[in-house]
């Protein structure tokens, strides 16, 4: 059995600062980036288009073209590398 060895006196707080990573190749939209961060807050879909005053649907439709452009198979995947690269700020603002 492996032991990991920590140094209790060292620990790394966490930065406050955000900032964006490198340049990334991906243009959202404005819309797409409204509803990726709302999803990321926790919305659903439904609630996400009430916020915003859309249907469900048109939501469902920013989320399946920002799949493709961040890559990603999921809302939770497409959240985590909008923050990896620049797009979302880490936690909600």
């Amino acid at each position: 059995m492996r032991t990991l060895d920590i140094d209790a006196g060292q620990h790394s707080q966490p930065s406050t600062d955000w900032r964006p990573a490198a340049k990334f190749d991906v243009h959202l939209t404005k819309r797409e980036i409204e509803v990726l961060a709302l999803i990321s807050q926790g919305y659903s879909n439904k609630e996400a288009a009430d916020a915003l005053y859309v249907s469900k649907r048109t939501v469902d439709f920013h989320l399946n073209n920002v799949y493709p452009k961040l890559k990603a198979k999921n809302r939770i995947q497409a959240f985590r590398v909008a923050v990896l690269h620049g797009l979302l700020p880490p936690e909600p603002v």
